[in-house]
């Protein structure tokens, strides 16, 4: 699909029914024509360079719970917008799918979370920030809220105590609220807060700060406001600042914004199938991890942190039972999900199939851009498969 949406008038793409099939296939990649964005600039640096080493994978076959298939028979199965593999810096395979181009930016939904993690990291490592540091101390109106006393840790780790219904199949949910206070929902008759920091202030706590990990996206959001508040400048300043422009990004991305311009930090990035492979590119191993035409972006510590977990995380990860068939050594971290941590073999992950998948022995990313019909689907199991089996084919390989 391409230009103007290509429905009838009585179906035309709305903010009621864009996330739906098969409106949502157009509208992830014109977020900017539905809902209000602020612009991550890439700056007017050189893009990374990314050189050709092609290589027909649709023929690759792997194994994913009962069934044996292709990686062709995958992308075609799973909703693919975009499939961008890289060894070693290089693209392997970049394809396109339902109209996307390469200098189309599409909804990254909760790898967003990865790409605000980072900017987390490098302002950890400039002194700016203290993860430990509780967020009422960093931001003052936190105080009396749901979040004092929570760490900016709990916040990266979704482990704060905070209680947020993220069922996206329940009108009722807290998800369906906080989509209208972020413009992406029709507002309807129910009154709302003004803005998504009046509305961090309506939340309550139904655990202890520190608790076993529970994943709510409204965490993220938090994070995002605690890191303008450190650094003193807004999220998508930051983002372009600290990683945009230093990682060689070749396009401007860009970042739903509220009614007063807050940024959705856990999952309102658009960008392009390239640039989300630059991003993943600093966490893939090898000299060049962390690195981007020549400087560091991405501070190692952050980086091996990231991969080992807390000491707890495994314990905090498998008590939530929201994560059945990982390894037991498994932990989400800096908002990551660490499938394998002996490996490494991690990835960034939204819902509908935005995927970020970082194999660090053969130094492979896996980028996935998709538009399934539901927002949570077993598909993410066979993309999950799919992108391990590429990167052991990939090892070795100079």
């Amino acid at each position: 699909m391409a230009g103007v949406p290509p429905f009838p008038p009585e179906s035309l793409v709305t903010l009621g029914n864009w996330q739906e099939p098969p409106f949502n296939r157009w509208a992830f990649q014109h977020i900017r024509e539905l809902i209000p964005t602020a612009r991550i600039s890439r700056g007017d640096g050189d893009p990374r360079p990314l050189p050709l080493a092609q290589r027909d994978l649709s023929g690759l076959r792997f194994r994913s719970g009962d069934r044996d298939l292709t990686v062709g028979e995958m992308l075609a199965e799973t909703f693919t917008d975009g499939f961008l593999v890289l060894h070693r810096g290089r693209i392997v395979t970049e394809q396109y799918f339902n109209g996307m181009e390469p200098d189309t930016p599409h909804l990254l939904m909760s790898v967003s979370k990865s790409v605000v993690s980072s900017v987390a990291g490098v302002l950890a490592a400039t002194g700016q920030l203290d993860v430990s540091a509780q967020v009422d101390k960093v931001v003052p109106a936190l105080a009396g809220t749901s979040f004092q006393g929570a760490t900016v840790q709990h916040l990266l780790d979704m482990r704060a105590g905070t209680h947020f219904d993220e069922t996206y199949d329940n009108p009722e949910s807290d998800v369906r609220t906080y989509e209208r206070v972020y413009l992406w929902r029709p507002d309807g008759e129910q009154p709302r807060p003004a803005d998504a920091l009046q509305y961090f202030a309506t939340l309550y706590n139904d655990g202890e700060h520190g608790g076993p990990f529970r994943y709510r996206s409204i965490l993220t959001d938090v994070l995002g406001w605690v890191l303008e508040a450190a650094a003193g400048a807004r999220l998508h300043e930051l983002i372009s600042r600290l990683v945009w422009q230093p990682m060689g990004a070749e396009f401007d991305a860009e970042i739903t914004v509220d009614a007063h311009g807050n940024a959705m930090a856990d999952g309102g990035i658009c960008a392009t199938l390239r640039d989300l492979g630059r991003f993943g590119l600093l966490f893939a191993g090898g000299d060049d991890t962390g690195h981007a035409l020549g400087h560091r972006v991405v501070p190692a510590a952050w980086i091996s942190d990231t991969i080992a977990g807390a000491p707890d995380g495994a314990r905090a990860f498998a008590a939530s039972g929201e994560a059945p068939g990982f390894p037991a050594d498994a932990h989400y971290r800096n908002c990551w999900w660490v499938r394998e941590p002996s490996v490494p073999f991690f990835y960034a992950s939204g819902i509908n199939g935005q995927n970020v998948f970082v194999h660090v022995p053969s130094q492979t990313v896996v980028v996935k851009l998709s538009t399934w019909p539901t927002a949570l689907s077993s598909k993410i199991r066979v993309t999950t498969d799919a992108a391990r089996a590429i990167a052991e084919s990939l090892a070795g390989q100079a």
